[in-house]
């Protein structure tokens, strides 16, 4: 974003300040239901000039260690970048043509409350059948699970369970993602009951949750975009829909391989 129209924005007061890029577990944890500033127009992404890079070969997979995931291990050259939410239909479509223009290669954690996800199936489908996007659970919308009865936690997991397979013709497993990262033991068995056996959070976050500049989103990019890493950005407001060309060209400039968590992992 140029000088003159981010003051432009910070005029018009649409951007929200940010003071630090978030790292692991809860550190991206901002509610769906805080208020946010009105979102401005989704542009379609400014597809870079060339494809990234294919998925690694089957060989190279390895099974998922044990406890909650936060990283690719081993060496490599892989980034998994995990997109959580879909609050906006929109931007759901946007990373889908992402995904169409350039091969990148994603997984998302479905909040099934939200319709973007049936208002994209036609699109979206194929990539998943295809394996370029990979689908996870990421609750039905977006709870504390650690504060709910057991059976309130198991409807979460159910719902979008459901949804998925209706939709995608997949159930996600075994890969979910806690809301706000807040997950313990009672937690990963109910999500073990339903199939989901790896609870997974992240190393690094794009940060935006919650409503950011797109020069912030890119500095959170270019602080945790790094070698077998697992970043978490979101489904949920226009910026990112702006700089997909420059997320590429980080992604490029280091070297790395955009996985899906089925790329690199047996299970």
């Amino acid at each position: 974003m140029d000088r003159r129209r981010f003051l432009a924005m910070l005029a018009a007061g649409t951007v929200v300040a940010a003071t630090g890029c978030s790292r692991a577990y809860g550190g991206d944890a901002i509610s769906l239901d805080t208020p946010s500033i009105p979102d401005a127009p989704v542009a379609s992404p400014h597809p870079p000039a060339s494809a990234l890079p294919g998925p690694p070969q089957p060989s190279s997979r390895v099974p998922v260690p044990r406890g909650a995931l936060t990283a690719i291990p081993g060496e490599g050259n892989n980034i998994a970048l995990t997109v959580d939410d879909g609050a906006d239909a929109d931007v759901i479509g946007a990373y889908i043509r992402f995904a169409e223009d350039t091969g990148a290669r994603f997984t998302f954690f479905v909040t099934g409350v939200y319709d973007g996800w049936t208002v994209h199936k036609q699109s979206l489908r194929p990539l998943v059948d295809s394996g370029q996007i990979q689908l996870g659970n990421h609750t039905w919308d977006h709870p504390d699970l650690t504060s709910l009865s057991s059976d309130a936690a198991a409807t979460q997991f159910a719902r979008t369970k459901t949804l998925l397979l209706n939709t995608f013709g997949v159930d996600g497993t075994p890969f979910y993602r806690p809301p706000f990262g807040y997950h313990d033991s009672a937690v990963d068995t109910i999500a073990a009951d339903h199939g989901y056996t790896v609870p997974t959070l992240w190393y690094g976050s794009l940060s935006d949750s919650g409503l950011i500049t797109e020069q912030y989103l890119l500095e959170c990019a270019h602080k945790y975009f790094t070698a077998q890493s697992i970043i978490i950005g979101h489904a949920n407001h226009p910026p990112v829909t702006h700089v997909y060309g420059e997320l590429v060209d980080i992604i490029k400039e280091r070297d790395l391989a955009m996985v899906t968590l089925n790329d690199v992992f047996t299970t």
